[in-house]
């Protein structure tokens, strides 16, 4: 019976450290969707003069002849690979991991974005500054990181919780354990003043 108690326990254990592996985004999710929605789009629209996002992310002549610079095509990047691409596969698994990716991701991409916004404010004289499709994805990128934020802290918070009731609980197992065997213990006899031991005959 113990066995089968022991078996039991450690599938429920596994079963919590599963689920507490996942994220539960509610109604965010379809916030999520939209704006990864509206960061795809944004790579269609220009980004300076006429160079759209997807000129920036292959570095073709129109990016060349615009002197588009690093911050921009990090900021590309990274708004491609984590605010799209890991965004979508948190959402699709929703595994608690790649939403932190998709955190750190979406983060960084908002400071690069940044980066880009100064590069293009102060290029040379005559070339043109932030597009539409830059301040777009800027923005989306940050309000991205702000939803991905959300849903890492309430999973976090839940999973702390999770694993102080454990203990709680595991505390209180092994202390009735220790009772179960103070109690279990068998007193000896009372012995009689001046009696002779018994023999094993007796």
């Amino acid at each position: 019976m113990t066995e089968d108690f022991e078996a039991y326990k450690a599938d429920l254990e596994a079963a919590e450290r599963r689920v507490a592996g996942e994220i539960d985004p509610g109604r965010r999710a379809l916030v999520v969707a939209i704006l990864v929605f509206v960061l795809l789009l944004s790579f269609l629209l220009p980004h300076t003069g006429g160079v759209r996002g997807i000129d920036v992310l292959l570095g073709n002549e129109a990016a060349a002849a615009q002197r588009i610079a690093l911050p921009s095509r990090l900021f590309c990047w990274f708004a491609l690979v984590f605010g799209v691409g890991f965004s979508m596969l948190a959402l699709t698994t929703r595994r608690w991991t790649l939403a932190w990716i998709a955190l750190a991701g979406t983060a960084l991409a908002g400071a690069f974005g940044m980066l880009a916004v100064w590069s293009r404010q102060t290029v040379a004289t005559g070339h043109a500054g932030p597009g539409i499709g830059l301040i777009l994805g800027w923005a989306t990128v940050i309000l991205l990181a702000f939803h991905w934020a959300r849903v890492v802290w309430t999973r976090t918070a839940v999973q702390l919780a999770a694993e102080a009731q454990r203990r709680q609980e595991a505390a209180e197992r092994q202390g009735r354990s220790l009772l179960d065997d103070v109690a279990e213990t068998p007193e000896a006899p009372p012995k009689t003043p001046g009696a002779p031991p018994k023999t094993p005959d007796e």
